[in-house]
């Protein structure tokens, strides 16, 4: 596989991730079962007219992106590919509570339009007026490491040399109210959470959008390398050590070679065994975890693919996602280990560009 370069990093999520300064100013959140995305002044980059019938998805999607296109000192990319687990579900509720309210009749299309997946991606094209390669993957917590792995191919072939590759997922009222029903999100009573040695099942649920250049030329603002990429849809708890050591030997990289690992505890009592184990094959590693910085939602790992281009760029470790003491000199290899519920598990490896 060709080398691969991030070449710029945009994130609205529920850090101050627009700003300065990110690594120094993150805060956590472990009392609330819901934390919404820190949202900017859309009305400095969307016109009025077209913010009112955007959902939020759209809006931080259309944002993140302008910011990663700007820093990458790219106008129109050679392909746009984005993440996304669950789309546009507002306009989607939308939408439903029109066929139940109208008893089927009647109904604006509006926001069924509005509600496909794919809604983001081709916005973002509309407004760039940019007519290439246009994809979505809806791949519950895999959908933007399955973005990477297409904008990897694309460039590895020659079909492409710069592609905005983004990951995106909002909050809906019903949906947050279901998700409470069935305990995915937790319970009043099990708050605050401690994220590394929870007892309880339910994660808290968070949103953002991260947006990515990945390029095949290293820049000035280049962030890291792209090296890799594994997916498994499931994987038993005993099968960890295993699903990570064959993609370390495929890379030619041994436990040691890695100096940091960010893995994605949600405070899940039942799923976060997998990240346990995956500890244990790092002993020599700076281990570090995130959701309690971002909450957790199908594509989180945009933003600890996000935070780890800044470790990378800026050779420093935040205390606050630190679980052991370890700290290296030189922080070269970042593996990131991700999954949703214990199912859809990704592994990217990224290395300083």
């Amino acid at each position: 596989m060709s080398t691969v370069y991030i070449n710029s990093a945009s994130c609205i999520s529920v850090q101050d991730t627009l700003n300065e300064n990110i690594l120094q100013n993150l805060k956590p959140e472990n009392s609330a079962k819901i934390i919404k995305a820190i949202e900017p002044n859309y009305k400095e980059f969307i016109p009025p007219a077209m913010i009112r019938r955007m959902s939020k998805t759209v809006k931080m999607s259309s944002v993140a992106s302008h910011y990663a296109l700007k820093e990458a000192g790219i106008e129109k990319p050679d392909a746009i590919i984005v993440g996304t687990g669950m789309g546009c579900s507002q306009d989607s509720e939308k939408f439903l509570k029109n066929v139940i309210d109208h008893h089927e009749e009647f109904l604006t299309p509006t926001f069924f339009i509005q509600s496909t997946h794919n809604t983001v991606a081709g916005q973002i094209a509309l407004g760039l007026q940019c007519h290439a390669y246009n994809f979505t993957y809806v791949n519950t917590s895999s959908s933007l490491e399955f973005s990477l792995l297409d904008a990897q191919l694309q460039i590895k072939d020659g079909e492409a040399e710069n592609i905005l590759v983004g990951a995106t997922d909002e909050q809906t009222d019903r949906t947050m109210e279901l998700y409470c029903l069935n305990n995915t999100i937790k319970k009043e009573s099990d708050l605050p959470v401690d994220y590394l040695h929870s007892t309880t099942k339910g994660v808290i649920w968070g949103e953002g959008a991260s947006f990515f250049v990945v390029g095949k030329d290293k820049t000035e603002n280049s962030y890291a390398k792209l090296t890799d990429i594994k997916i498994s849809n499931k994987l038993e708890s005993e099968e960890t050590s295993d699903f990570i050591q064959e993609f370390l030997t495929k890379n030619n990289l041994s436990a040691k070679d890695i100096d940091a690992v960010i893995l994605g505890f949600s405070s899940d009592a039942d799923s976060d065994i997998y990240y346990t184990k995956a500890m244990d094959l790092f002993p020599g590693s700076a281990l570090l975890y995130y959701k309690h910085l971002s909450g957790e939602f199908n594509t989180a790992s945009g933003f600890s693919t996000f935070i780890a281009c800044h470790i990378l760029k800026e050779q420093q470790i935040p205390e606050v996602m630190m679980i052991n003491a370890e700290k290296k000199q030189e922080i070269k290899n970042i593996l990131l280990y991700n999954h949703l519920a214990g199912d859809d598990h990704s592994l990217v490896l990224l290395e300083r560009a």
